[in-house]
């Protein structure tokens, strides 16, 4: 008589993706905010791009060697953090710093912890923070797009703001292609919308996390960043700064963020909620990397509280 079942250990619910095939899709689906940061600054964006990509692979291998660990360099986890990292860089950095930085969110932001899975800052973050605190004048030194007849020097669209620089703001259509000063990949909302509707179509990530954190932070700066109660223009700091490249690539990371729905809500909440405060009274203008990692140390809390129950599980009274 033919077997109808087969017993096996679990996981009994099985799919045809892995993680390496769902790497090399965020690989795809960052593209093209990629080839529109080198359209918009030039050569110099590639270039910071393919260092910290190389030196994240290069520090991976190399620590997975020594540590006599099975190589994973190639599974795409480290190319894709060697990307975010120079996606929150400035285009003119020299080349010295991506390399540094991909070095520390692969040494201290991954493989301390244990590797992939393990980690709990997102990497990429990590890398950035620490560059950040390191040497801020090459942090905050930006570029305006290469067609632009002043494309040596410029300031983001919220330091414009924040800080009252006798500059113009965007139009919101300038935002909307990348028409500005800002983050490599950062700063074309058009190509950044693409990649994550391709992610929300694949089912790779879900909408809990980033819409939550997009709302949460629109709805108070509308609210409290004009002069009286809802009197500022909330769609400009919808697509200033990096929320959108933030929410969804870095506040969807599987490793570093919670796991239930609710979860997921509360997490682009809190996100949303310290995005805005860091906006509004800290001295640097931009927020979104801080309130990403202040609340990855707060998924385990989060998932603790926001767990489902067990199958078969009966609450006693």
């Amino acid at each position: 008589m033919e077997n109808k079942f087969i017993v096996s250990a679990s996981p009994h619910i099985k799919t045809q993706g892995s993680c390496s095939k769902i790497m090399w899709s965020v690989i795809a689906a960052l593209i093209p905010a990629g080839v529109a940061g080198i359209f918009i600054f030039g050569l110099s964006a590639l270039k910071v791009i393919l260092v910290a990509a190389v030196a994240a692979v290069l520090t991976e291998g190399l620590l997975q060697k020594l540590m006599r660990k099975q190589l994973t360099m190639f599974d795409g986890s480290a190319i894709i953090t060697g990307i975010l990292l120079a996606y929150n860089l400035p285009p003119q950095v020299p080349l010295w710093l991506p390399a540094i930085g991909a070095f520390f969110a692969i040494t201290i932001g991954k493989q301390a912890f244990g590797g992939l899975g393990f980690n709990i800052f997102n990497p990429a973050l990590t890398g950035r923070a620490f560059l950040m605190a390191s040497w801020p004048n090459y942090m905050t030194h930006w570029s305006n797009p290469r067609w632009q007849v002043d494309a040596v020097s410029s300031a983001t669209a919220l330091a414009i703001l924040k800080q009252k620089i006798a500059l113009p703001l965007p139009s919101h259509w300038q935002l909307f292609v990348g028409d500005r000063g800002g983050c490599i990949g950062e700063v074309c909302i058009a190509a950044l919308f693409a990649g994550a509707l391709f992610l929300l179509w694949k089912g790779y990530i879900r909408w809990y996390t980033p819409f939550t954190f997009i709302f949460t932070a629109a709805l108070l700066s509308w609210m409290f960043m004009g002069k009286g109660f809802f009197r500022r223009e909330w769609l400009f700091y919808i697509l200033s700064g990096g929320l959108i490249l933030g929410a969804f690539f870095m506040a969807t990371d599987y490793t570093t963020t919670p796991l239930t729905k609710k979860g997921q809500i509360i997490f682009g909440l809190g996100c949303g909620v310290l995005t805005f405060l860091i906006r509004k009274f800290a001295g640097y203008p931009e927020g979104v990397s801080y309130s990403i990692l202040m609340m990855n140390a707060a998924t385990p809390i989060i998932d603790r509280y926001t767990k489902t129950n067990k199958f078969g599980f009966v609450k006693h009274k």
